[in-house]
C-alpha cells in the first residue's frame, strides 16, 4: 500500500457494502424481468406463506390490520394496473372546457377524436412495478406480523366487510368506466400472424 493512498472511514467501507448490495438487487431483480409467469407464481406463493402465517398463528384476532391494509395497498395496485395513463375522461373534460371558454378552429389539426386512429393501451402502472410493489409489500407484512410488537387488537369482521364492500364498489366503478371509455385493459384474443400459413 502507498503512502499516498488515503486510507477508507468506516463510512465509505460501510457506503461501499450499501452500493454492492444494491447492484446485487439490481441484477436480480434484471434477471426475474423476463420470467412473468414465474414471478406472479411467487409472489403468490408469498402471499399463501402470509395466510398461513395468519391462520395457523391464530392472528386473525390480531394481525386482521395488517391483512386488510395489505388487501387494500394490492387493490389499489390493480386498479391502477387496470386504469390507462391517459384516462378518457380527463380528455373528454378538457375538451369541454374548451368548448366553453370558446375556443376558435385555426385551420387543419391532428386527428382528436377517439375513433379517428388506434391508440394502444397504456397502463398507468406497468406489469413489472405492480408485481414489484406487490411482492415488496406482502414481503413487509410478513415480517411486520413475526413481531409481537406490532399486534394491534381489532374486531376482525368488521375489516372483512370493509374490504368486501371497498372491493365491490371500486371494482364496479372500473368496469363502469372501461364499458363506458370501450377499452380492454387485457390482450385477450387470438393473436395475429404475419407471414405464417393459415
Amino acid at each position: 500500500m502507498s503512502s499516498d493512498e488515503p486510507a477508507s472511514t468506516p463510512l465509505q467501507t460501510v457506503q461501499g457494502y450499501i452500493s454492492n448490495a444494491q447492484r446485487q438487487y439490481q441484477k436480480n431483480l434484471d434477471r426475474w424481468t423476463p420470467h412473468v409467469l414465474n414471478r406472479w407464481l411467487a409472489t403468490l406463493g408469498l402471499l399463501v406463506l402470509f395466510m398461513l402465517r395468519i391462520v395457523l398463528s391464530q392472528g386473525f384476532r390480531f394481525d386482521n390490520s395488517f391483512t386488510d391494509g395489505l388487501a387494500i395497498y394490492l387493490l389499489n395496485l390493480l386498479l391502477a394496473f387496470l386504469q390507462p395513463k391517459f384516462d378518457p375522461s380527463l380528455q373528454d373534460d378538457l375538451l369541454a372546457d374548451e368548448i366553453e371558454e370558446g375556443a376558435t378552429d385555426n385551420g387543419p389539426t391532428l386527428p382528436s377524436q377517439r375513433d379517428d386512429e388506434f391508440r394502444p393501451f397504456v397502463r398507468r402502472l406497468p406489469e413489472w412495478q405492480f408485481w414489484l410493489c406487490g411482492t415488496r409489500a406482502i414481503v413487509i407484512a410478513l415480517f411486520l406480523t413475526i413481531s409481537d410488537m406490532f399486534d394491534v387488537p381489532v374486531y376482525w369482521p368488521i375489516l372483512v366487510v370493509y374490504f368486501c364492500v371497498l372491493f365491490a364498489l371500486t371494482m364496479r366503478r372500473q368496469i363502469q368506466h372501461m364499458i363506458k371509455y370501450k377499452y380492454i385493459p387485457f390482450d385477450i384474443g387470438r393473436k395475429a400472424r404475419y407471414g405464417g400459413s393459415k
